[in-house]
Parts: structure tokens; sequence; C-alpha cells
């Protein structure tokens, strides 16, 4: 079968390349999926560059969240059977015509959702539904995040609204302000206006900020935490800037405000069952009324993987950037 393989760490748009590789078997607990689509993650592109929280072993594979059709069973698998779709988000080496993954950890994709949305089902929207159950927010609760235009900025915004949240979204540009209107997120603010801090204000009436995500790092982390109120947390969701976060210990000091980080692999492994089947049941509802938008970008095949790649890292690009064999 064919598969994207990199020998070194590097940019991936230029140590990954099409191979030919062994068609694998399943064992017991396992499947084998033929690949649908698959879509690109930034978590993705961090490890072929050899930079994320997994380093495989080389060469390796890539990809880890796709759609696709159980193809074959290992012994003593029951379910899903063969010709189901399914979809994963944590199989390491999913860019390939095929892959094997635990029976156990496949979502069923019901009928109704269409592949270019069941693609994206689990990675950036679980990590979304995940997040919010972490931070365990009320109704009528604000919270507030930067980069709300990106995946999981936008996927918190529509979902905290379903959910009676009250979200406020911070973005670098006024474009950015203008963009998600357009997909019905009204709550938003440019930090590059001198006064966004009093925009702010207006938008809250004066309510306690009790929570913050920072998916930025530098000195985003610090706009977030002043934004906080006392006792507020901030939860670190990433770092697209800056590894190191710039906070001013006076807010830390005076507001009490506690920090956390959130890892959504090491969050998804150690929910329990039920709690993780009950987080589907509701996205994949909320995808089905329109609640929860997953917009793509662009489809490219395994052999395109350089212009994906760029795709992928453009400016201002609304939706995934999706992969087919």
């Amino acid at each position: 079968m064919r598969a994207l393989v990199h020998p070194v760490f590097g940019d991936p748009a230029s140590v990954l390349t099409v191979e030919e590789v062994p068609l694998p078997e399943p064992g017991p607990g396992e499947v084998r999926v033929r690949t649908i689509l698959s879509p690109i993650h930034n978590h993705d592109l961090w490890t072929v560059r050899g930079t994320y929280g997994y380093k495989p072993e080389l060469p390796a594979r890539a990809g880890t969240e796709a759609l696709g059709v159980v193809d074959a069973v290992g012994p003593d698998v029951t379910s899903p059977a063969v010709g189901q779709r399914v979809a994963t988000g944590g199989t390491f080496g999913v860019w390939a015509e095929y892959f094997i993954a635990r029976a156990a950890g496949l979502v069923p994709v019901p009928d109704g959702l269409d592949d270019e949305a069941a693609a994206q089902l689990v990675s950036m929207p679980f990590s979304a539904v995940s997040l919010l159950h972490f931070l365990d927010l009320k109704e009528g609760d604000w919270l507030v995040q930067n980069a709300a235009n990106g995946a999981v900025g936008r996927m918190v915004a529509q979902i905290g609204a379903a959910r009676g949240l009250n979200v406020i979204g911070l973005v670098r540009r006024a474009d950015g302000v203008a963009e998600l209107r357009e997909q019905g997120i009204e709550r938003v603010v440019a930090t590059d206006a001198e006064n966004w801090r009093e925009e702010v204000a207006v938008l809250t009436g004066g309510a306690p900020i009790i929570a913050g995500v920072d998916s930025v790092g530098g000195s985003s982390s610090g706009d977030v935490v002043s934004l906080l109120a006392e006792d507020g947390t901030l939860v670190v969701f990433g770092a697209m800037q800056s590894p190191v976060m710039s906070i001013p210990s006076g807010d830390v000091i005076f507001k009490q405000v506690t920090v956390k980080g959130f890892w959504g692999s090491k969050v998804s492994r150690e929910m329990d069952a039920a709690t993780r089947s009950a987080l589907f049941t509701q996205l994949i509802g909320y995808v089905l009324s329109g609640v929860l938008t997953l917009p793509v970008s662009g489809t490219y095949s395994f052999d395109e993987i350089s212009d994906a790649v760029a795709a992928s890292l453009s400016a201002g690009r609304i939706g995934k950037v999706l992969l087919r064999p």
C-alpha cells in the first residue's frame, strides 16, 4: 500500500514522501481501516518536525485522525464490523491507504454525517468539548479565549453558545472580527485596537470572567489573564506564537489566578468510557443540527502533500485541509 513517510525530522513539505509499505494485518482487538479522508492538524506537522510531545522512531509515518471503512478485523473483534464507517483521532500513522486501529477506540459514524465532517469529528471538536467539560463551567458563566478564529476557538464559541455559556473571543486583527461574525460568532474583540479591554468590559457588562483559554503564548497569555476575575483560571491549550508565556506576576498574585495545562490526548486517554461516549453523542448532535460547523479549506491527494502543508499553514485559512489517498 501507499503511505506518507519521513526518514528524518524536518519541514513536512520537504521530508514527507509517498512510499510503498507492506499492507498491515490486524491483531487481537484490532481492525484494519481503509482510509477515506484525513485532516492535517498542527500537532501532526509538529510531530514531523520533531517538536511535539510525542517523537516517533524514524523512519516514521504521520497523521493521527482519519475517517475510513473497516476492511478487516482481528481475532475476537465483534464490533465494528467490516464495512462500517468509523473515525479515529488518536491513531498514529493514518496518512496511508490503510491503517491499524484499536477496535475499542474507534467511533462509529452515523449515516447522516457526511465524509468531510466525519473526518474532522474527533481531534479538534472533541478537544473543544473536552476543554469545556474540563473547565466545568455553568450556564451563564463568562469565558475568554485567544486564537478565537482558529479551529478550536470557533468550536468552543459554537458549543459554548449551545450550552448557554458567554464566550468572548480575542483575535489579533479587525478582519478576524468580521470573519467570525459572518459565521454567527458575535462576541469577538481585536486586540490591535487601543481600547480593546474597554470593548470586552462593554460586552460583559461588568460580569466576572472566570476562565480563560490561551492557545497563543507570549504576551497574548498576559492579555487573557488581564481580563480574568479574582480566583479565575487560565487553561493553556497551545503555543502558536511562542513556547514562553508572558504573564504579569501582579495579576497572578493579587487575583489568585490558577494556571493549568490541557493536553487533549492525555485528557481523552484518561477519560472514563461513559463520559467519552456522552461527549461524542453531544458532538454528533451538534454537527447534525448545524450548531457546530466543520468547514473544509481544500482536499489534496497524498502526492500533493507539499501543497497540502502549505495550504494548512496559510494565514486566514477557513476550515481544515484534508488528505485523501
